[in-house]
């Protein structure tokens, strides 16, 4: 059988032995990009959509998200998080808000998953919260930026 991380040499899933690494800063950015039609973006800009503010609603979802991220990947290990950021980037030309989420950690394992889930939640909020206004709304894009960290050590999206 083929050498798999997450394979035990039964072909039963386990979750990786970090037992022995060390603990190491590490950091990660990730970002994803929700469209929305100009009305849509209008009201979330004025705060003036029914359910209230959607950008800090978001901003706490993302957050939550980054912190039970281990509860929602099976093979995600808890890890002590030190911080998360989730910040958001509107584009009033495009009717877009760009996402973007950065985790740090100092563990055995690094924030990827965090981060990318920060702004998977970020961006599923500002659609709950819009959905009675507008069903036509797109998350996309989600992906990491960059990370630091452990014995892979630095990786940069192109063009970032």
């Amino acid at each position: 059988m083929s050498k798999f991380t997450h394979i035990d040499e039964q072909g039963q899933v386990r979750m990786v032995d970090v037992t022995e690494k060390k603990p190491t800063r590490r950091t990660a950015v990730a970002q994803g990009m929700v469209s929305m039609n100009p009305g849509t973006f209008e009201k979330i800009m004025d705060q003036t959509m029914k359910k209230g503010n959607v950008l800090e609603t978001a901003r706490i979802a993302g957050i939550m998200g980054a912190k039970k991220t281990s509860e929602l990947i099976p093979m995600c290990h808890p890890l002590n998080i030190t911080h998360v950021a989730v910040d958001f980037f509107p584009d009033t030309a495009k009717s877009t808000i760009r996402i973007e989420a950065a985790v740090r950690t100092v563990d055995p394992t690094g924030v990827e998953m965090e981060a990318l889930t920060a702004v998977s939640m970020a961006g599923l909020t500002i659609y709950d919260m819009c959905k009675s206004h507008d069903r036509e709304m797109v998350i996309s894009g989600i992906c990491l930026l960059e990370k630091s960290g452990g014995k892979s050590g630095v990786f940069s999206r192109n063009g970032t």
